[in-house]
């Protein structure tokens, strides 16, 4: 009988161990308010995230509620198991510029994968009281202020519900990533803010940006080269320069952007609305399958737009054409008003025009007195679908 027990009691131990096999791991908070108190939280942050960062358990780098003075700081991976990044407070970037020497960017995040950054926090750069009005473009010897939030080959990742506001230059800049998404990310910056593009794309693969609000004082979102199946749905942009996919050519050797969806936006009181850019005279490229579909503009300065003689502040040669091909693309179900008499700009290539290009169901009004609203096309010839408005070019 005691045999029996002892063989009874081993099975249901065995029984227990099995089915706690199952249960998954405890994910470990990790507050940084418990590595210090100093005023700057840069080094209890790094602190807190190594120790995250080498759990082999998911864990947290929690920053409570509550103001927090943050100096530029580098995290990176690879970590050992999944890593959240809350932020519950508001982090404040240091306003004086001369703090920031020696990095390119606020805070940059680096090699991680299955990466969260969530918490309804906000990220405040402190733009406004930074003295950064210099406009880079026109001084090449200009240093450039730090973006905000730099991802660098973030993969499996996502970032909800956060706020990045007065940013001194890009408000994220993404590098290298796959597979990331934005939701609920809100962007905030004074629509005379230079160079303050909302969220920068280059060289990445699979990124959405979906349900966000943006406005600031340059493109609500850019695409670079090497931007590939980027989805954005749902976004709100307003002010800013819209969205855009360049400008491309400008340097040698850049990689090709495909895959580009953008539906269900609405843009409002900006430069641009949907926008193409290309240099001329310079470098080869291209760019493909890209798709703009159910987007309300209101006072748009210029609704849709390829512009492939973009040159800011007249550093090329505009005779000479670009050589970035252009092909595939849309535009459907676009309506609105445009406070200026051109509603639909195509300028293309005379070298490589753009080819397969699909206009369907374009309702623009022009709500200044200048007359009707206009279509212009060059070295392109649209195929059109449905209404079309104004008229056809």
């Amino acid at each position: 009988m005691g045999f029996m027990k002892v063989n009874v009691s081993a099975i249901f131990l065995l029984m227990f161990l099995a089915s706690r096999s199952d249960v998954k791991a405890e994910n470990v908070v990790f507050d940084v308010t418990k590595y210090g108190n100093e005023e700057d939280i840069c080094n209890a942050f790094k602190s807190a995230w190594e120790d995250a960062c080498a759990s082999t358990s998911p864990s947290t780098v929690l920053i409570p509620k509550g103001t927090f003075l943050l100096g530029p700081v580098i995290i990176s991976g690879p970590c050992k198991a999944a890593i959240e990044l809350q932020v519950k407070g508001k982090l404040q970037a240091p306003a004086d510029m001369s703090e920031f020497e020696g990095f390119s960017s606020w805070i940059t995040l680096s090699y991680v994968d299955q990466f969260t950054l969530t918490g309804g926090g906000t990220f405040d750069g402190q733009g406004k009281l930074a003295s950064i009005q210099r406009i880079c473009g026109k001084d090449k010897h200009c240093k450039l202020p730090p973006v905000s939030l730099k991802f660098n080959f973030i993969t499996n990742g996502i970032v909800h519900d956060i706020t990045s506001t007065d940013s001194k230059y890009f408000h994220a800049h993404l590098l290298g990533c796959k597979n990331l998404t934005f939701q609920h990310f809100t962007i905030s910056a004074h629509d005379e803010s230079l160079n303050t593009d909302g969220i920068h794309i280059g060289r990445s693969k699979d990124i959405k940006i979906i349900d966000s609000d943006i406005g600031t004082g340059d493109d609500c979102i850019s695409l670079g080269h090497g931007s590939r199946q980027i989805t954005i749905a749902g976004v709100t942009c307003a002010p800013g320069h819209g969205i855009s996919i360049g400008s491309l050519g400008k340097s040698q050797n850049e990689e090709s952007v495909s895959g580009v969806f953008v539906k269900n936006c609405t843009i409002s009181n900006t430069q641009n609305g949907v926008r193409i850019k290309s240099w001329p005279a310079l470098f080869g490229g291209s760019a493909s399958d890209i798709h703009f579909e159910d987007i309300i503009m209101k006072n748009v300065s210029n609704p849709i737009v390829i512009d492939q003689v973009y040159c800011p502040w007249n550093e090329c040669n505009k005779k000479s054409p670009s050589k970035v091909s252009i092909r595939n693309v849309s535009f459907k179900n676009i309506r609105g008003t445009s406070r200026t008499p051109v509603a639909v700009q195509l300028s293309c290539s005379k070298d490589i025009p753009c080819k397969d290009v699909e206009v369907a169901d374009i309702d623009l009004r022009y709500t200044g007195n200048e007359g009707p609203a206009e279509f212009r096309c060059s070295n392109v010839q649209p195929k059109f679908l449905g209404k079309i408005n104004p008229s056809k070019c």
